[in-house]
């Protein structure tokens, strides 16, 4: 089992102590992310006119519409992969049945030479005999 790690980060000019069982970077990068949406919102004028719980909600509501966003995009990069999936899946059937193919015209070809060779080996035999006569 993982150890748990504690670590010290700054969100919103605090500093607080997070501890978990994911590494001291994801924590830190964690912490990074909130940072920048608040100095996102920061910049925005309406949103210092705003109570601070309005100020984390809203925080709150778009760090949550990351989320859903990400889950969505993960969801269409699934879905894109099982089409790859299956597309790789049919071109590979469709790879072996034209190596069969091949494989069997292949072999008639070799037969069909190989009755040619008979068949001019017969007609040279019966030109032979007819020069004889």
């Amino acid at each position: 089992m993982a150890s748990k790690n504690d670590t010290e980060v700054i969100i919103g000019g605090k500093v607080l102590r997070l501890s978990g069982y994911e590494s001291e970077e994801y924590l830190q990068k964690v912490a990074a992310y909130i940072n920048g949406k608040i100095s996102e919102y920061n910049r925005v004028e309406s949103f210092h006119k705003a109570s601070s719980e309005t100020q984390n909600m809203l925080l709150q509501l778009n760090i949550a519409d990351d989320y859903f966003k990400a889950k969505k995009q993960i969801s269409l990069l699934e879905d894109e992969i099982q089409s790859k999936e299956k597309e790789l899946y049919d071109l590979k059937h469709e790879l072996i049945a034209s190596q069969i193919k091949l494989e069997n015209s292949e072999k008639s070809s070799k037969n069909l030479k190989s009755e040619l060779d008979e068949s001019n080996k017969k007609l040279i035999r019966l030109e032979t005999e007819l020069k004889m006569n």
